[in-house]
């Protein structure tokens, strides 16, 4: 055990669940129970934490605040994007508090598309800012990364691989004997060769369903779960149809679905 801990801030689709909408306006539940607690789900985000304490965030979705305050997490020391979706980036203002309570402008590593789309959407970001003054607007330190990769952050060696999310690419993440596969439909073989060994396998699964065209499936998850044979197996960016009550009835051992809050050591 390397120390580090793994926290899942959000779990959920793009949308969230309950979705807005429903019959009487208090929410979409789709096929899950609502009287299930930990069918409540916020925008898919994850920390990394390192045996010295340092939290490495993957993704600023827009329930950020509320994951962090809800999650006791205090403080961000960097983050890594995986893609330039709305569900994990729009939360991106939150830095600014981030910077305050760094003292310092937050490093980032994203690959460079995802940089230039940022700047696009939060162009006040990335505007130069003067040593010593008041954090009012979020401020980014840039790193542009490009799969496959390992780099160290935060003391961590975090190694980056290309994912097939469907009509854009993403990244995933490897950090000692766990990963994180957010928002991806395949995964080819260089990914898998990245991936093998691992034995805390977080990978987004968003139906039980029919193949969704940009996400993994549950019958796609579980061919990749044949040949990596990870001890633990974490299902995350769940869709309407992944349900608690029946995956804890029909997985498989080892496989299981992530919720809000959920934490493991690796």
């Amino acid at each position: 055990m390397s120390g580090h801990r793994l926290t899942i801030l959000g779990c959920g689709g793009s949308a969230g669940c309950p979705q807005i909408g429903g019959a009487d306006g208090a929410g979409d539940w789709g096929e899950l129970e609502s009287s299930e607690p930990r069918n409540v789900r916020t925008r898919p985000s994850v920390v990394f934490t390192s045996a010295a304490g340092k939290n490495l965030l993957v993704d600023t979705g827009p329930d950020l605040r509320a994951q962090l305050v809800g999650n006791k997490i205090g403080r961000v020391d960097a983050i890594v994007y995986t893609h330039a979706h709305a569900d994990h980036i729009a939360g991106l203002d939150e830095i600014r508090i981030l910077n305050r309570l760094l003292g310092a402008p937050m490093p980032a590593y994203a690959e460079a598309a995802v940089w230039a789309d940022l700047r696009q959407r939060f162009d006040y970001a990335f505007r130069p800012w003067i040593a010593g003054t008041h954090f009012f607007r979020p401020v980014l330190q840039t790193h542009t990364v490009k799969p496959p990769q390992t780099i160290e952050i935060l003391g961590m060696d975090v190694t980056i691989f290309a994912q097939d999310h469907g009509y854009v690419p993403s990244l995933g993440l490897r950090i000692g004997d766990a990963a994180y596969c957010t928002d991806v439909k395949r995964l080819d073989e260089a990914a898998l060769a990245a991936l093998e060994g691992v034995k805390v396998f977080v990978v987004d699964c968003f139906t039980r369903h029919d193949p969704h065209p940009t996400h993994a499936n549950l019958e796609q998850v579980l061919e990749w779960v044949a040949r990596l044979r990870p001890a633990r197996t974490i299902l995350t960016h769940l869709g309407p149809s992944m349900d608690w009550n029946w995956a804890r009835k029909n997985l498989p051992e080892g496989v299981e679905l992530a919720y809000d809050g959920m934490a493991l050591t690796f």
